[in-house]
């Protein structure tokens, strides 16, 4: 793992009231460090709770403990941080703090040591940054003392054992201990090295290889990051990617090793991945299912049992829980965890009861579902639901349609407030044929919904109608619709008018349309002109809206269920955009003169060099000018010092009196032809260099840059006398003017 990046404060997570307030957690810390351990201790504990998986508050409380020599309370702590806390540095501490304690127990020391050794290394081993680790180890086993040529040999194979094993992973330090294994095994043998050497040369390259791929993925990881449940922060969906990108990178086993030893690399990088992402239920369902995909059904139980410890409100866990369990046969496991969301009087939803009910079905059969359905719906949070689920599936799995409209004429009584439930059972009755009860459900339900409840209802009776009905039938529930939501509907048009929408709802039938798609846009469109007819609309307003009509915009209308198209696009809101245009700032008139009064007065008050300038600023395009643009003008333009001066650079610039056009730019006459580049003399020289004077420079800068360059000026090129065929930008008095003799070839 590479050194820990800062993030920044927490990246403003979490607030006063927060328990997850990040920065409220590190001030804390810091608090912590100055005080005695035993009060900094139910700081560390209260962090702890917070963040069980913050790898560097278990150290630096570890720390405080060690400092104190209280070997008891760090043991203590080691073991409650250790196997959750897979980070190398906590580890590093575990290792150094058991070489300490065990530094003087001789022969025993040394043992339990080694043990430690073992015991991290197959924690952490294949940390990317366990390589010091395992040089460490090595060390350590050189060191070791020996009596006897059997121990020495003993110890020797010990030693090629672990670098065997340390130059598979890929760490950091896998080159230095390829070097240093290669050492080893010429100063035991070089017979039996170079056989050894040969055999492992392969497997060290991809290991390196593996390492520098490897690096790529987490060199993205923040490795400071507190676990705090997720925000939707743009940090945390980077964090996010990246862990899955290196989860994908190692579940591909790029080094192709033996199964079980690249299982183990994909345990560990999930183990690291939950102490960051210790909150995400998806990251906890990833880690049970590639466990349970691996035939480790167990272990796979045992990861959702840690995931319902870390998030116990998550509903979607335990459901998945539940179904992998009844999916393997534990079918009273799976009752068990149902039964404990039942249980959460305060939490309880509808669909725990619903999806209950469908486990009982499935598991124990038809009387046991029936019989907690009718416990189910005494429950104060049993909703409408509860029985068209039960009703449906009464009929559809049971084929028993009697019992079904039983139980939906029960909810009648309970939920004929409610329009859900009236389509639902209408859609029933239609299944049974039974278009005598269908109408007398609309009847009854539409005589006591309020209209602005009764919208949908009314629309499925018109959609009924028009499949079912005749014709008069049809006409009459079309027009008793209007009447009915006419009060509620913003549509300004009469009640009693009919117009070709109607028509098209009613000629029309799933994705096929009696008018081509152009005619239904017209359509759509002068729909929501008559809407707006009473409505003072601004012009641009009008031209933004209806031009982004499109079926889509029916769908507020009573014929949307008529364009399954509208759900497919989700449109913004442009009713309210206004396309950018400086001419209708404040500061601009429509007048040609330029300026309005507030504007002028302001002007007045500042220097004529001031004055000038601003008003040679050219209006600019959105929110951000054009700098080439800008700069062509300006270069064009001449701010005046004295009278005669501005007066003669105003004439030389071509700027009239009102400084701008219409559209806000500056103006310029146009560019005048210059004279017979074959004659010669004074005169004409003089007469090209005066016409060259007034004419206007080129808008685009880099035709300007072009002109310098090819005439051997750079860009602002100083003012000053020129030789014959070059030109330049003098300088003086705050203006500028393009002067300069040119040569008698033309441009």
């Amino acid at each position: 793992m590479p050194e820990e990046k800062s993030r920044g404060g927490g990246g403003g997570q979490g607030d006063g009231g927060d328990i997850y307030n990040v920065q409220a957690a590190e001030i804390l810390a810091k608090e912590a460090l100055l005080l005695p351990i035993n009060e900094a201790a139910p700081i560390y504990e209260k962090l702890l709770a917070t963040f069980p998986t913050a790898a560097k508050y278990w150290k630096q409380y570890v720390e405080a403990y060690m400092a104190t020599n209280n070997d008891d309370a760090t043991k203590q702590i080691f073991s409650r941080c250790l196997l959750s806390c897979l980070h190398i540095n906590l580890w590093r501490c575990y290792i150094n703090f058991i070489r300490r304690i065990n530094d003087k127990r001789g022969s025993e020391g040394l043992d339990e040591t080694k043990k430690a050794f073992d015991f991290m290394l197959n924690y952490v081993g294949n940390d990317a940054a366990s390589g010091p680790v395992w040089m460490e180890y090595i060390n350590f086993l050189k060191s070791m003392p020996v009596m006897t040529p059997q121990e020495e040999s003993h110890r020797m194979t010990t030693v090629r054992k672990v670098y065997q094993k340390a130059i598979l992973v890929p760490t950091n330090h896998v080159e230095q201990l390829w070097k240093d294994y290669e050492n080893f095994e010429n100063s035991v043998s070089r017979t039996l090295a170079k056989g050894l050497l040969s055999e492992y040369q392969p497997k060290f390259t991809s290991a390196k290889a593996v390492y520098r791929e490897r690096k790529k993925y987490i060199d993205d990881i923040d490795w400071n990051v507190l676990a705090i449940p997720p925000t939707g922060s743009f940090k945390e969906e980077q964090q996010c990617i990246a862990w899955k990108r290196l989860l994908a990178f190692e579940k591909g086993n790029p080094q192709r090793i033996d199964v079980t030893t690249a299982n183990r690399r994909v345990t560990f990088t999930f183990e690291q991945c939950l102490m960051y992402l210790y909150h995400h239920p998806d990251i906890w369902y990833d880690y049970a299912m590639w466990h349970a995909n691996n035939g480790s059904m167990d272990s796979a139980a045992k990861i959702f049992q840690r995931a319902l410890k870390a998030i116990p409100d998550s509903e979607v866990l335990k459901y998945a829980f539940a179904e992998m369990e009844e999916s393997r046969g534990a079918i009273q496991t799976a009752k068990t965890i149902y039964e404990s969301l039942l249980s959460e009087n305060a939490s309880v939803t509808s669909l725990a009861h619903i999806q209950f009910i469908r486990f009982l079905r499935r598991t124990e059969g038809i009387e046991a579902a029936r019989k907690y359905f009718l416990d189910a719906r005494k429950s104060p949070s049993c909703t409408f639901h509860v029985y068209v689920a039960y009703a449906t599936m009464a009929f559809c799995v049971d084929k028993d349609a009697k019992v079904a409209q039983s139980v939906f004429e029960a909810g009648l009584k309970r939920f004929m407030h409610e329009p859900g439930y009236i389509l639902e059972y209408a859609d029933f009755l239609c299944r049974l044929n039974d278009d005598r009860n269908v109408r007398a459900l609309f009847e009854r339900a539409l005589s006591l919904l309020p209209p602005e409840k009764s919208t949908e209802v009314w629309k499925q009776f018109v959609q009924f109608e028009q499949s079912y009905g005749d014709l008069s039938s049809m006409l009459k529930v079309e027009q008793r619709r209007k009447e009915a939501l006419s009060g509620t509907s913003e549509d300004v048009l009469s009640a009693s008018e009919n117009t070709l929408h109607d028509v098209v709802s009613r000629y029309s039938y799933m994705d096929l349309w009696p008018c081509s798609s152009k005619e239904l846009d017209y359509l759509v469109r002068q729909e929501w002109l008559a809407k707006n007819t009473g409505k003072k609309v601004d012009r641009s307003t009008m031209i933004n809206s209806s031009s982004m009509l499109d079926k889509g915009t029916l769908g507020t209308s009573a014929n949307a269920r008529f364009l399954p198209q509208a759900a497919k696009v989700v449109r913004p809101e442009t009713s309210q955009m206004i396309i950018y245009d400086p001419r209708q700032t404040k500061e601009f008139s429509a007048a040609t003169s330029g300026y309005t009064k507030e504007v002028e007065d302001t002007l007045k008050m500042l220097s004529p060099a001031t004055a000038s300038f601003i008003k040679n600023l050219p209006a600019i395009e959105g929110p951000s000018p054009d700098i080439d643009v800008v700069l062509s003008v300006l270069l064009q333009s001449t701010l005046p010092v004295a009278q005669n001066a501005g007066k003669a650079g105003g004439e030389l610039s071509g700027v009239g009196k009102s400084g701008l056009n219409q559209n806000g730019s500056a103006h310029r006459p146009p560019r005048e032809r210059r004279k017979d580049a074959g004659r010669h003399g004074v005169q004409e020289e003089e007469e090209a260099a005066t016409v060259q004077s007034q004419a206007a420079v080129p808008r685009d800068i880099f035709r300007l840059r072009q002109i310098q360059r090819s005439r051997g000026l750079g860009v602002g090129g100083a003012a000053g006398a020129s030789q014959s065929g070059s030109s330049a930008f003098s300088f003086s008095g705050g203006g500028s003017a393009f002067s300069g003799d040119h040569s008698a070839s033309t441009d």
